[in-house]
């Protein structure tokens, strides 16, 4: 989602976001009422609720969208105001309850891929505008459908003691040595949009690793990439005018937003404010990231050659002999961290089923690969992202045939 203002927690950052929306609106009919439903709006952006709850070709948010998880399938639920299968009938101590908790409108505990650990970061104010967001929408009917869950994970009880692990009920507080720019995209990150839940690794039982935050994970058949301020693997080439404009478009001079994260751009990132979007590049560029460790192993020299003749073929008309792609069209593969990054999952699967890059207002011509599943066997597109991947400078780890082949496999039955 998108967070409007919160004056009594984040001080100037809140202020100025409030003054964005105040500003904007100061002439309506009723600005005490259109200003509460308007902050709502632009907060479901910012969390990008609509991306979870709105299924393909359904109504907005009157859920039925599968959520995939590493231990089966959670249907995100009708959350418009319909008094029977929404939330119309729930009271906002149980609506914040749900948010920024972790527990249902019956007591029961809710499953994290609804992102209460990173919601709890917002205030009960931000929350109950949401809701007054939600309010003003048209009520559909659409009762939930069931959620896939094996045993044990179907036992709700047991979310009781993953919230002891992995979760603890706190509001954001801004870090009085920063900025409030810097406040307000750390803000951002941690809270309405959730960035952990794709970017930050996950233990054995969803929870996240937190010392490896943001530098990138694997989910529903992708890799999100490292997005921290690493040299390699993350965005340490990316200028703050860089990530900033990726988020709002899309794209920029090295990279095009694919797969989930082209949705969260059209859906969330590209309809924030740019002040919003420049709050979030100065918080990333402010993160470290890993120490890099030793230098990745060279790749056997017939497979640099046998991969080069395929990039010369196949590739290069469109991202240029030196990998430098077109900015704003074709994404740069000397400079791309995706490309580098030590899970090359993505990379793999683009190959293999292709891609669309975003389409969003200012960049709508949402550019498109194909897919090289049936011209190119696993061993040949082995051999053509390895020297992608250890070309103009670059070194990462070597691909081999049996990686291509258990993505190919990981991914065959997919539709998306």
């Amino acid at each position: 989602m998108h967070r409007a203002y919160r004056a009594p927690t984040l001080g100037i950052a809140s202020l100025l976001s409030a003054a964005i929306v105040c500003s904007a609106y100061a002439s309506a009919s009723d600005p005490q009422e259109f200003t509460a439903i308007e902050r709502g709006r632009y907060l479901s952006v910012l969390s990008d609720c609509g991306g979870c709850h709105t299924a393909p070709g359904g109504r907005p948010f009157a859920g039925g969208r599968p959520i995939e998880t590493p231990f089966g399938s959670i249907v995100a639920p009708n959350i418009t105001p319909d008094p029977e299968t929404g939330i119309g009938a729930w009271t906002d101590d149980q609506f914040d309850a749900a948010v920024r908790r972790g527990i249902g409108w019956n007591g029961t505990h809710l499953y994290p891929a609804m992102p209460y650990n990173a919601y709890t970061r917002m205030s009960r104010d931000d929350v109950l505008s949401v809701r007054a967001y939600l309010n003003s929408l048209d009520p559909v009917r659409k009762p939930r459908s069931r959620n896939t869950l094996p045993f044990p994970f179907n036992v709700r009880k047991l979310m009781a003691v993953w919230n002891k692990l992995y979760f603890a009920a706190t509001e954001y507080e801004p870090d009085p040595t920063r900025s409030p720019e810097w406040n307000r995209g750390k803000f951002i990150v941690d809270g309405p949009a959730h960035c952990g839940a794709c970017h930050t690794p996950k233990t054995m039982l969803g929870g996240d690793r937190t010392d490896q935050y943001l530098q990138g994970a694997n989910l529903q058949g992708w890799s999100a990439p490292d997005i921290t301020n690493n040299a390699r693997t993350g965005l340490g080439s990316w200028t703050a005018e860089d990530i900033a404009l990726y988020l709002k478009t899309g794209h920029n001079r090295m990279s095009a937003a694919t797969g989930p994260m082209a949705e969260a751009v059209e859906l969330s990132t590209s309809r924030m404010t740019d002040a919003d979007t420049t709050a979030i590049a100065t918080y990333l560029k402010s993160l470290p990231g890993k120490a890099e460790e030793r230098s990745a192993p060279s790749v056997d020299g017939n497979m640099m050659a046998a991969g080069g003749a395929i990039y010369r073929d196949q590739c290069s008309a469109c991202h240029g002999i030196e990998g430098k792609g077109v900015a704003h069209l074709f994404p740069s593969l000397s400079a791309s961290a995706m490309v580098r990054s030590d899970d090359p999952t993505t990379v793999i699967r683009m190959l293999l089923r292709g891609a669309r890059s975003a389409s969003t207002d200012a960049e709508p011509t949402a550019a498109g690969m194909p897919s090289y599943a049936w011209l190119l066997d696993d061993g040949q597109i082995a051999a053509v992202l390895n020297y992608v991947r250890n070309s103009w400078g670059a070194a990462s780890p070597a691909i081999a045939a049996r990686d291509v082949t258990r993505v190919r496999s990981e991914t065959a039955s997919r539709a998306d």
